[in-house]
């Protein structure tokens, strides 16, 4: 058997391509659908997570479940209607992407979890499928901080009034290594963690909810 932070780290692979692709094809098809031509044009308007992976960032979310994946290039020009609107949609389409896959997960969880309930692969699988829960939801919550070069930094960007454009593009040059400070100085971690088994909690209160009635 392994250890068990080894047996979490395998588990956290197939959970992070996951959430890493619906995360970046998420943003890649609202801009798309917005009318912007460029995340399809550089093939990012996929599924297949190694077309998103960037190295750093995987390896975060492999240890601590908060990272990022290489950012879906879009052009603003380019998106019908209010372009300050355009900006936050697809600013918020990951997060919200990675918060609605961790419930249908959880769903299937649940459901498995109950069809292979004494099976010998039920603690494999169920360990898979928590790591995916999880994942995608620190991936979610953590990509909403308003920190570049984090999506809650464009979703700021976006509500902010214009005449603050200087402030933000001067942030925008040290946000790297702010964020990189406050993983490392887990202030981040602190933050973010219970507020993901908060969610976490939610949705199985939702769930439980939902699926009470067809087993009394």
């Amino acid at each position: 058997m392994f250890d068990i932070k080894l047996a979490t780290i395998i588990a956290n692979i197939p959970a992070l391509m996951i959430g890493f692709a619906f995360h970046e094809f998420a943003h890649a098809w609202v801009a798309d659908r917005l009318g912007d031509p460029t995340p399809r044009s550089q093939g990012r308007l996929t599924l297949n997570p190694f077309v998103h992976l960037d190295l750093f960032g995987t390896l975060m979310a492999l240890l601590y479940r908060f990272g990022w994946a290489k950012p879906v290039m879009t052009n603003p020009h380019y998106y019908r209607g209010d372009k300050r609107r355009g900006q936050m949609l697809v600013s918020l389409a990951g997060s919200i992407m990675n918060l609605i896959t961790a419930f249908v997960v959880m769903l299937l969880w649940f459901l498995t979890m109950l069809w292979l309930e004494a099976s010998e692969w039920s603690g494999i699988l169920s360990l898979v499928f928590q790591s995916t829960v999880l994942m995608n939801l620190g991936l979610g919550v953590f990509n909403l901080l308003p920190i570049p070069p984090l999506d809650g930094f464009g979703v700021l960007s976006s509500l902010l009034p214009e005449r603050f454009a200087p402030q933000l593009q001067m942030i925008e040059q040290y946000g790297f290594v702010i964020l990189i400070v406050l993983l490392f100085t887990d202030v981040l971690g602190n933050v973010l963690s219970p507020t993901v088994i908060g969610i976490f909690d939610v949705y199985q209160k939702i769930i439980s909810l939902i699926l009470t009635p067809f087993l009394v």
